[in-house]
């Protein structure tokens, strides 16, 4: 039988809702924490959960708070509603590394202080659960100030179903700089931009958009499996010798050391704490802003495009 817990989950995102699903199901006690007129709580409700308080209520109560909400509000909702009422020794548990390193949430020594970073979106962590075939976990104990900041954690990781294999030990420094570097320089910002500059370029020349969005972006998901199942060099010795050869005269043409220097300016505007200091600033105002930015980005006919390929 599991011991006597109260496990607060704060934000009810796709992360959190993973998360309070997975805990749950498991045999934990677990409360999900949001705004009174947060749009989050009729999804919790329709998933089972009927505790649904505010933040500053559950602080009161739960001894393990995971942070399951936006990295740019963490300061501001540390501060104002969890600090003034969270329990001595209480454990606080990160899914990412960010506030906790740059300083925008600031323990009291007495706290656990916990990371356990999914290599996955919010379906892939619930799935996985599903499924047993666990996605990768980042992990870090920063603060063992109760002295069982061990036990926390591999309660998270059984009621998780995270076999060993898929953990990987790192620090808050680690995770929040590679996290924020990887998602910007390559996974998201990088990609999408080279993905859009590829399409642009082949449309402007002439083909078709449909056509286009095969070349530059269909098949992306089966380099990525080639990548992953075999690396770099495993990857090239699999694709065709046209592809091999274009590689080898065409890739360090595209990606040359202006773009290296690049992502040395974005990787130093990161670590100097420029980018997460920014991040705190996002008000709805400026979020808003932010997100009337994004089309820009991408191109409505690759859009159309993606649509009409996606799959049914």
């Amino acid at each position: 039988m599991k011991s006597k817990h109260i496990t607060a989950i704060i934000g009810y995102g796709p992360q959190g809702r993973a998360w309070a699903m997975n805990l749950r199901d498991s045999g934990r006690e677990i409360i999900i924490a949001l705004p009174p007129r947060a749009k989050e709580r009729r999804i919790a409700r329709k998933d089972g959960f009927a505790k649904i308080i505010t933040v500053a209520a559950a602080a009161k109560i739960a001894d393990r708070i995971i942070f399951a909400f936006p990295d740019h509000l963490h300061h501001k909702v540390y501060e104002n509603e969890i600090l003034p009422y969270m329990m001595p020794r209480a454990a606080l548990i990160f899914l990412h590394g960010l506030s906790v390193h740059f300083g925008q949430v600031k323990p009291p020594k007495n706290s656990d202080i916990i990371l356990l970073a999914p290599l996955g979106p919010g379906n892939a962590v619930r799935e996985s659960y599903r499924s047993g075939e666990s996605i990768g976990y980042f992990y870090a104990l920063h603060q063992n100030g109760s002295g069982q900041a061990s036990r926390v954690l591999n309660d998270l990781i059984r009621d998780l179903k995270i076999p060993r294999r898929a953990l990987i030990k790192t620090t808050f420094a680690e995770e929040a700089v590679g996290d924020l570097f990887g998602e910007q320089a390559v996974l998201c910002g990088g990609l999408s931009q080279l993905i859009k500059a590829g399409f642009e370029t082949l449309t402007e020349s002439g083909l078709a958009p449909e056509k286009a969005y095969l070349e530059v972006a269909y098949q992306l998901d089966l380099i990525i499996d080639l990548v992953k199942n075999h690396g770099l060099a495993g990857m090239l010795e699999r694709i065709s010798v046209a592809a091999r050869y274009g590689t080898l005269i065409s890739g360090p043409e595209i990606i040359d050391v202006r773009v290296k220097k690049k992502m040395q300016q974005v990787l130093k505007r990161i670590k100097s704490g420029k980018f997460a200091r920014d991040l705190s600033q996002l008000d709805e105002k400026r979020l808003t802003t932010v997100n009337k930015c994004l089309p820009a980005l991408s191109h409505p006919l690759f859009e159309k495009a993606a649509k009409k390929f996606a799959p049914k």
